[in-house]
Protein backbone atom coordinates (compact mmCIF):
# COMPACT_ATOMS: atom_id res chain seq x y z
CA UNK A 1 0.00 0.00 0.00
CA UNK A 2 1.27 3.72 -1.22
CA UNK A 3 2.08 5.96 1.91
CA UNK A 4 0.64 8.68 -0.42
CA UNK A 5 -2.44 8.80 -2.60
CA UNK A 6 -1.46 8.64 -6.32
CA UNK A 7 -3.06 11.45 -8.08
CA UNK A 8 -5.06 11.62 -10.65
CA UNK A 9 -4.81 14.03 -13.56
CA UNK A 10 -7.81 15.55 -11.81
CA UNK A 11 -5.79 16.05 -8.76
CA UNK A 12 -2.32 16.89 -9.76
CA UNK A 13 -1.08 20.32 -9.67
CA UNK A 14 -0.55 22.79 -13.25
CA UNK A 15 3.09 21.97 -12.87
CA UNK A 16 2.58 18.68 -12.21
CA UNK A 17 0.00 17.64 -14.70
CA UNK A 18 2.73 19.39 -17.34
CA UNK A 19 5.33 16.54 -16.27
CA UNK A 20 2.33 14.04 -16.39
CA UNK A 21 2.02 15.59 -20.38
CA UNK A 22 5.69 15.50 -21.09
CA UNK A 23 6.05 11.87 -20.06
CA UNK A 24 3.17 11.26 -22.16
CA UNK A 25 4.66 12.68 -25.34
CA UNK A 26 8.28 11.37 -24.71
CA UNK A 27 6.96 8.11 -24.18
CA UNK A 28 4.56 8.09 -26.74
CA UNK A 29 1.36 6.72 -24.35
CA UNK A 30 -1.82 7.73 -22.12
CA UNK A 31 -0.02 6.32 -19.57
CA UNK A 32 1.55 8.11 -16.66
CA UNK A 33 2.25 4.97 -13.90
CA UNK A 34 2.17 5.43 -10.32
CA UNK A 35 5.46 6.34 -9.27
CA UNK A 36 5.05 9.15 -11.49
CA UNK A 37 1.92 9.69 -9.76
CA UNK A 38 3.10 9.39 -6.00
CA UNK A 39 6.13 11.64 -6.69
CA UNK A 40 3.19 14.62 -8.40
CA UNK A 41 2.85 15.50 -4.22
CA UNK A 42 6.28 17.54 -4.78
CA UNK A 43 5.86 18.65 -8.24
CA UNK A 44 9.49 20.38 -8.08
CA UNK A 45 10.71 16.94 -7.26
CA UNK A 46 8.49 15.28 -9.56
CA UNK A 47 9.74 17.36 -12.80
CA UNK A 48 13.51 17.37 -11.05
CA UNK A 49 13.29 13.00 -11.19
CA UNK A 50 11.64 12.89 -14.96
CA UNK A 51 14.15 15.65 -16.33
CA UNK A 52 17.38 13.88 -14.72
CA UNK A 53 15.35 10.20 -15.96
CA UNK A 54 15.33 11.60 -19.75
CA UNK A 55 19.19 12.43 -19.68
CA UNK A 56 20.46 9.54 -18.28
CA UNK A 57 18.03 7.15 -19.48
CA UNK A 58 17.96 9.02 -23.31
CA UNK A 59 20.72 8.45 -25.68
CA UNK A 60 23.59 7.68 -25.39
CA UNK A 61 26.60 5.60 -25.80
CA UNK A 62 24.93 2.98 -24.43
CA UNK A 63 21.92 0.91 -25.55
CA UNK A 64 18.80 1.29 -24.16
CA UNK A 65 18.27 -2.21 -23.28
CA UNK A 66 21.29 -1.85 -21.49
CA UNK A 67 20.65 0.70 -19.81
CA UNK A 68 17.42 -1.34 -18.78
CA UNK A 69 19.34 -4.74 -17.82
CA UNK A 70 21.27 -2.40 -15.58
CA UNK A 71 18.45 -0.74 -13.58
CA UNK A 72 16.58 -4.25 -13.21
CA UNK A 73 20.36 -5.48 -11.21
CA UNK A 74 20.82 -2.36 -9.17
CA UNK A 75 16.99 -1.98 -8.51
CA UNK A 76 17.22 -5.69 -7.83
CA UNK A 77 20.48 -5.04 -5.53
CA UNK A 78 18.60 -2.45 -3.86
CA UNK A 79 15.18 -4.58 -3.03
CA UNK A 80 12.83 -2.12 -5.21
CA UNK A 81 10.18 -4.65 -6.28
CA UNK A 82 7.92 -2.06 -8.21
CA UNK A 83 11.51 -1.20 -10.24
CA UNK A 84 12.37 -4.12 -10.68
CA UNK A 85 8.75 -4.74 -12.61
CA UNK A 86 8.95 -1.61 -13.92
CA UNK A 87 12.55 -1.89 -15.97
CA UNK A 88 11.73 -5.45 -16.72
CA UNK A 89 8.40 -4.12 -18.73
CA UNK A 90 10.97 -1.91 -20.36
CA UNK A 91 13.62 -4.03 -21.04
CA UNK A 92 10.86 -6.39 -22.83
CA UNK A 93 9.52 -3.17 -24.87
CA UNK A 94 12.95 -2.91 -25.76
CA UNK A 95 13.70 -6.37 -27.15
CA UNK A 96 14.84 -8.34 -24.09
CA UNK A 97 14.51 -11.93 -25.25
CA UNK A 98 13.54 -14.79 -22.19
CA UNK A 99 17.23 -16.03 -22.90
CA UNK A 100 18.34 -12.54 -22.07
CA UNK A 101 16.43 -12.37 -18.83
CA UNK A 102 17.59 -15.95 -17.73
CA UNK A 103 21.15 -14.36 -18.41
CA UNK A 104 20.66 -11.62 -16.54
CA UNK A 105 19.19 -13.30 -13.92
CA UNK A 106 22.42 -15.23 -13.33
CA UNK A 107 24.47 -12.67 -13.57
CA UNK A 108 22.74 -10.57 -10.89
CA UNK A 109 22.83 -13.68 -8.82
CA UNK A 110 26.64 -14.86 -9.07
CA UNK A 111 27.62 -10.76 -8.75
CA UNK A 112 25.63 -11.15 -5.50
CA UNK A 113 27.14 -14.18 -4.08
CA UNK A 114 30.74 -13.10 -4.86
CA UNK A 115 29.72 -9.54 -3.42
CA UNK A 116 28.61 -11.60 -0.21
CA UNK A 117 32.12 -13.35 -0.34
CA UNK A 118 34.48 -10.95 -0.91
CA UNK A 119 32.75 -8.46 1.42
CA UNK A 120 32.83 -10.94 4.34
CA UNK A 121 36.43 -11.71 3.95
CA UNK A 122 37.17 -8.00 3.50
CA UNK A 123 39.75 -9.06 0.60
CA UNK A 124 41.62 -6.13 -0.16
CA UNK A 125 41.76 -4.43 -3.64
CA UNK A 126 44.53 -5.87 -6.06
CA UNK A 127 46.71 -2.80 -7.30
CA UNK A 128 46.41 -4.05 -10.86
CA UNK A 129 42.69 -2.95 -10.94
CA UNK A 130 43.02 0.35 -9.04
CA UNK A 131 42.66 3.39 -11.16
Amino acid sequence: MATVPLLSDEEASAQALAVFDDIRATRGTDYVNNFWRALAHDPALLQATWERLKVVMGPGTLDPLVKELIYVAVSTANGCAYCVHSHTAAARAKGMTQAQYGELLAVIGMAMQTNGMVTGMQVPVDEAFKA
